[in-house]
């Protein structure tokens, strides 16, 4: 099976949003390396996504804020870099073409946030027709609080929410250990 891992978001302008947390920063930052580290040593292809919006002006994700490009712990080389402006990395990329250029057919996922482009993608992923691995301890994201009812939602349960409607549907979970030789 080729695969390629899908680093999703992992990029500066995250920093400079309201919801920001470093709570989860170290674990995700390692988690990551070590994935990228091994599809690497197992000659697998690993893709930049970077989350791009020039129809937000005063947003951190627009490109003149000079925040869309990768997180500096990402001091690796990637296979190929595709910008998209929606939450899914190929409505508006290419990146499923080149995937079955490359003769990949299944994608793992990582990056930020869990719930929101990381699940998206691999829900999309899944429908054209790719065999989806979803690296839960791979991904980052942040509390967050349901408006109508004031309920609060931790990192934890909202990453435990996204395994349960994906596994078994949409993508198989894993862990980052899953990849080491």
């Amino acid at each position: 099976m080729n695969k390629a891992l899908l680093v999703i978001d992992t990029q500066d302008s995250f920093y400079h949003t309201p919801y920001w947390s470093e709570r989860d920063l170290a674990d995700f930052q390692h988690n990551l390396t070590q994935l990228i580290e091994a599809f690497q040593c197992n000659q697998h292809k690993v893709v930049k996504i970077l989350h791009s919006r020039d129809d937000m002006p005063d947003s951190p994700f627009n490109p003149a804020s000079g925040l869309v490009k990768p997180m500096a712990f990402l001091d690796t080389s990637f296979d190929k870099t595709f910008y998209k402006s929606v939450h899914n990395a190929f409505t508006d990329t290419g990146l499923a073409m080149w995937l079955k250029r490359n003769n990949i057919d299944c994608v793992a996922i990582s990056g930020i946030r869990t719930e929101q482009c990381c699940e998206t993608t691999a829900r999309v992923a899944s429908d054209l027709g790719f065999q989806v691995e979803f690296v839960t301890d791979a991904t980052l994201t942040f509390d967050m609080q349901h408006q109508p009812s004031g309920q609060r939602f931790s990192t934890d349960e909202i990453k435990v929410r996204t395994e349960l409607v994906l596994a078994e549907r949409f993508a198989t979970i894993c862990k980052p250990q899953d990849y080491v030789a």
